[in-house]
């Protein structure tokens, strides 16, 4: 019990019994009713600044549902997830997003990067909602990529730029707004092992002030975490 108590304490996200459900038609023509679909279910966790926290599983194991609770981008149907002291289920749509801004750092496995936009330009963009001024943006973006080796590429926009590059900038992104987690989605899916790695070294080498939370089938990443969470069937595998 004491050790449990002190580890909730120091910890960052703690998630108790959470459950997600949700409606699923039958079909897109029935006007009512339908199926109800448990994507995770009573799943308890905590994670730790300067902590890298793995999620595997298979498909259809509940590991998207769960990370998008953690990134905010979703509330479990009961259960509580507390963010540093934050109950995220209690916040409105509209605080959720100013939280999720302020606090969170998102990579996914598609790189979602605007191509209109130099790698300069996307990796501002986070700041733009925060009313940074326009030097100090330009300042931070052109810092964080240089931080992911990619200082000789800030003018190049996206489609000049190889996928590990592209990926790169999207960890440059999420790390601009200086977050307290960053909550990665599959961020090695699509790569080569040398660019996968690259990948993977540009975030956990951020983790000193910030947790770091990775879902992924890909086992080499997997191995680069401090431990690893096992879901199975919404659930956690014991």
């Amino acid at each position: 019990m004491g050790a449990a108590a002190d580890r909730s304490e120091r910890s960052l996200v703690t998630c108790d019994d959470i459950t997600r459900m949700y409606q699923q038609n039958e079909s897109r023509f029935s006007r009512g009713g339908g199926n109800t679909v448990t994507a995770i279910e009573d799943i308890s966790l905590s994670i730790d600044t300067a902590e890298v926290v793995g999620i595997a599983g298979p498909s259809g194991s509940g590991k998207s549902t769960l990370m998008h609770i953690l990134a905010a981008l979703d509330t479990p149907t009961s259960g509580t997830i507390e963010f540093g002291g934050t109950d995220i289920a209690a916040l409105s749509d509209r605080e959720r997003t100013k939280f999720r801004m302020e606090t969170v750092g998102l990579v996914f496995q598609r790189f979602y990067l605007l191509q209109s936009l130099s790698a300069r330009g996307n990796v501002a963009l986070p700041l733009v909602e925060r009313g940074v001024s326009r030097r100090e943006r330009r300042q931070r973006a052109e810092t964080m990529l240089e931080r992911v080796g990619l200082d000789d590429r800030v003018d190049h926009r996206p489609r000049s730029l190889s996928g590990g590059e592209q990926q790169r900038v999207a960890v440059a992104r999420a790390l601009v707004t200086d977050p307290a987690l960053i909550v990665a989605d599959e961020p090695t899916g699509e790569l080569d092992t040398e660019t996968g790695k690259r990948v993977l070294d540009a975030l956990i080498e951020t983790t000193e002030d910030r947790a770091v939370v990775i879902a992924s089938h890909d086992r080499r990443a997997l191995d680069r975490t401090d431990r690893v969470i096992e879901l199975l069937d919404g659930g956690r595998r014991e």
